[in-house]
């Protein structure tokens, strides 16, 4: 049965979740062991740069926006709203008056695997979007969801709390619980890819720099000289 609303579910830290704004969505994604990244088909709508804010996941009827409206009044500053139909729909499910509610109560963004509409206006508004179609199709209204339970979105489980982060590469979950551990590591390995970065502009190369000639070699590669006499014979 649909309409359940969970009230102040328990959000990841705070300041954890601010501090993922400082990495991108590739390099959490491999700090938590190549994990949590959504579909790629989920796409910024407008280049809007990067965001990161805790999960209020959504499911939505499909063709019916009212869940959203619900949803709103349960978001609050530092969120993201994470929307899921209950079965495939690309209809415009939120346009500038809903992004216009949820920027008001300091909503950072909107995940939906479904449609949004008015993208000029949302551009115009600075509010960041990732969906998987853009659709003028306008929805209906009366049949419900839920909102603040456990949803699949882009071939991953999001909780509500979970952190969002999101760029022009794609999104990526990171499990509320595991919020600092995978922030330390995210930080880890941004350290090591500007240490890395300073070699490639000294010249070295990705063979060198990861390490890769001992997996070379037990692969079995194997280099030959070009013999250019053999070529001066070919007529």
């Amino acid at each position: 049965m649909s309409g359940l609303v969970v009230t102040n579910p328990p959000r990841a830290d705070r300041e954890a979740v601010d501090a993922f704004a400082g990495y991108g969505v590739a390099t959490i994604h491999e700090a938590q062991g190549r994990t949590g990244l959504l579909g790629s088909r989920l796409r910024p709508v407008w280049s809007s740069g990067r965001i990161a804010g805790s999960a209020v996941t959504v499911t939505v009827a499909p063709g019916d926006n009212t869940t959203i409206g619900v949803a709103v009044e349960q978001c609050g500053d530092g969120d993201v709203l994470v929307v899921v139909p209950t079965s495939p729909c690309e209809m415009g499910y939120v346009g500038d008056l809903l992004a216009t509610s949820l920027q008001v109560r300091g909503v950072r963004g909107l995940v939906i695997e479904s449609g949004v509409r008015d993208v000029a206006d949302l551009e115009a508004m600075r509010f960041p979007v990732w969906s998987t179609c853009i659709s003028a199709e306008g929805t209906t209204k009366g049949v419900l969801g839920d909102v603040n339970v456990p949803i699949a979105i882009g071939g991953q489980l999001v909780s509500p709390g979970d952190v969002i982060v999101a760029d022009r590469d794609g999104v990526v979950v990171v499990p509320r619980l595991r919020a600092r551990q995978v922030l330390a590591a995210s930080k880890e390995r941004d350290e090591k890819e500007a240490r890395s970065r300073a070699r490639y502009a000294a010249g070295e190369i990705a063979l060198d720099v990861n390490g890769m000639r001992p997996l070379l070699e037990r692969a079995g590669i194997r280099y030959v000289q070009h013999e250019s006499k053999v070529e001066e014979q070919i007529p």
